[in-house]
Order: C-alpha cells, then structure tokens, then sequence
C-alpha cells in the first residue's frame, strides 16, 4: 500500500508579493495572479483534500476543483510572533541579527526557541506530525497549506532542511511500510 501526498503551497497574495510575515489573523484572498495560478494547478480530483482554515488556502483549493474539503488547523502556517506583519529588511533593521536566530529555531524540529511570541520549532514540527501521523496507508491526499507547514513536512518526512516553494508550488510526497519519499517538485505555472 502506498500513500501519496500532495502538499500544495497556497496560490499569492498581496503579503506574498510584498514578502512580509503574514499576522496570525491575516486572511488575505489571492491577488489575480494567484487566482490563475490556483485555477491552474493540476491535481487528482478523486483525491482526499484538506486545507488550512486559512481563505487563500480555501480559495486555492476551490479554484484547483476542491470546493468541498476539510479544515485541519495543523495546516495553519507558524505563528510568527514579533516577526508577523513585517519584511526580512525591516526585522533586521529593528532586531539587527535576532531574526536569523529565530527562523532558525522555528526551522529546527527539536528546537524550543522561535520568534519572541510566536511558536517553537518543537511546537510548530509536532503540530504538522500529529497530522501526518494520521493520514491513511494509502491512497492519495491533498493538503493546501503555507510554505511553513509545507516545508516542516518535507523536513519530518524526508529530511530536507530547505526548499524554495512558490506560491502556487506543489512538493509530492509517497510513502510506504513507513517510509517517505520525495517524488516531485512542481514549481507552478506561469
């Protein structure tokens, strides 16, 4: 039995754009590009879906053909804490190196530091692999998601320690008898 997972980045925005850390309560839809990229996407509609609570995660699996999925708050992005709201330029003018520091944390499954008022990399890894640890044996899954959940996927299963996902981007995982695989990037289409 093989699983398959698709781990779909949400189309973007206008934060995206701008590269800022999105707020914790920040539901930006998707800007007009991201809207042709979600509607572009190319997904097995048979697929189980699942999606953070998230509206760009929602509107990117809706015009991706799933208007009907779960919510799974563990697909949530990190909560970034201080660095919410605000560019990589701007969190080093005001916190000079402290910043590397704590992505590096949020980044590191074992780690119990992360941005000042934000999660822990240990809490953050333990949310994604509570969801993980229940996805059936086989078949085929979908979660949209963020780049950080994404990523903390990639990091649990297969021990990648970085990636470049656009927004839009699809990472495709297998597994069987309990070991993860990565099959494929996908950057998305323009």
């Amino acid at each position: 039995m093989t699983l398959t997972l698709y781990l779909v980045r949400h189309a973007s925005t206008a934060p995206n754009a701008e590269r800022r850390y999105p707020h914790a309560n920040e539901d930006a839809p998707l800007s007009p590009e991201g809207r042709r990229v979600a509607a572009g996407l190319k997904l097995p509609l048979h697929a189980t879906a699942h999606t953070s609570p998230s509206l760009r995660t929602r509107e990117t699996a809706e015009l991706a053909g799933f208007p009907h999925v779960s919510a799974a708050p563990a697909l949530a992005e990190a909560a970034f804490g201080v660095m919410a709201g605000q560019t990589w330029a701007e969190l080093e003018a005001q916190f000079g190196e402290g910043p590397r520091g704590w992505i590096d944390g949020l980044g590191d499954p074992e780690s119990e530091t992360g941005p000042p008022g934000g999660e822990t990399g240990r809490a953050f890894h333990a949310r994604v692999q509570n969801w993980l640890i229940q996805l059936p044996d086989d078949g085929e899954t979908i979660a949209f998601t963020h780049a950080g959940p994404l990523l903390a996927a990639l990091r649990l299963c297969v021990g990648l320690r970085a990636a470049e996902i656009a927004p839009g981007g699809v990472a495709v995982l297998k597994r069987a008898e309990g070991h993860w695989w990565l099959s494929e990037l996908r950057r998305p289409e323009r």
